[in-house]
């Protein structure tokens, strides 16, 4: 594995001194957001790890090797690359043995982080279980990472496209922790409150850190799962997202777009239905999610 992997100067002198690391997927550069808001984004991000006194590790697949951080050169490359694989689990390795470009969503990006010695994971906000999965079965391999692999997810909450009570029953069922971060209900990406309450509140890092340990002491599988709400000032309401969801379902249903194709093609109608709106709301609540990761992160070195 130690072939597969290679990190920057930067991650590497702070894994080895023992300093806190925080891991970001790269989907977020490649499918999340358009040139050039994408690569504006990512270095704020990063910015914003460091500014908390953390190390931030972009990971991304490229020519056949996983990088554990991403040097500036390497993020514009990313940010402008055609054809690049979105990659989970199951096509991980064949985007490695291919040689291509990958950027990684949830659920690749907790395999690699634990590979590389990272423990805790900024993102937006995690997939689930779609709507209608009941004919599909149409459930996002994140939900089954966050159940095996042992890596800290700091998000939003789950996408607010998706079946959200569904998607937190399947958590349940897989044993993974649910925090909400400072209230008692779930946040639903671009709304704090989906109205869901919460399976576990945390007000400190400090706790999120100390259930972290205490799972790895007991040799318990699978990861936690942090639910941090989008800052109030970019929060869109929920009584005003959800009629534009519902409108960018329904189109997406009579296009009959399906798979992963589902996703990219909401976010992008939502964004059109938003005014842009919800990009921005997007921006905030990853860098909001960063922040916080990175005090967790913190959290764990100091414990142990």
């Amino acid at each position: 594995m130690t072939d597969l992997l290679v990190f920057t100067p930067e991650v590497s002198a702070a894994l080895a001194a023992g300093q806190p690391v925080v891991a970001l997927e790269s989907t977020i550069i490649t499918h999340g957001m358009p040139y050039p808001q994408n690569i504006e984004t990512a270095r704020r991000v990063e910015a914003a790890i460091r500014a908390e006194g953390a190390v931030p590790a972009t990971i991304a697949l490229m020519r056949g090797r996983i990088h554990i951080g991403l040097s500036d050169p390497q993020l514009e490359e990313l940010a402008q690359a055609e054809g690049v694989m979105k990659v989970s689990r199951a096509d991980l390795a064949v985007c490695l043995s291919r040689g291509a470009y990958g950027a990684t969503t949830v659920a690749a990006t907790m395999i690699c982080a634990q590979r590389a010695g990272i423990s805790v994971f900024a993102t937006g906000g995690i997939g689930g279980v779609h709507r209608g999965a009941g004919e599909s079965f149409d459930i996002s391999a994140d939900l089954a990472e966050l159940g095996q692999t042992a890596v800290t997810v700091v998000c939003a909450g789950a996408k607010a496209i998706l079946d959200l009570p569904k998607t937190f029953e399947v958590l349940e069922t897989d044993g993974v922790p649910v925090f909400a971060y400072g209230q008692d209900t779930l946040p639903a990406f671009w709304s704090r409150d989906s109205g869901l309450a919460a399976p576990l509140r945390a007000d400190h890092p400090a706790e999120i850190a100390k259930a972290a340990l205490m799972r790895a002491a007991l040799g318990l599988p699978g990861g936690q799962l942090v639910a941090n709400p989008v800052p109030p000032e970019a929060e869109i309401p929920r009584e005003v997202i959800l009629p534009v969801i519902e409108q960018a379902l329904a189109e997406a249903d009579a296009r009959n777009i399906k798979a992963k194709a589902v996703t990219p093609f909401l976010l992008q109608r939502i964004f059109e239905l938003t005014e842009g709106r919800s990009l921005a709301a997007n921006i905030a609540l990853v860098l909001n999610n960063a922040r916080l990761a990175a005090q967790i992160a913190k959290e764990i070195v100091t414990l142990r």
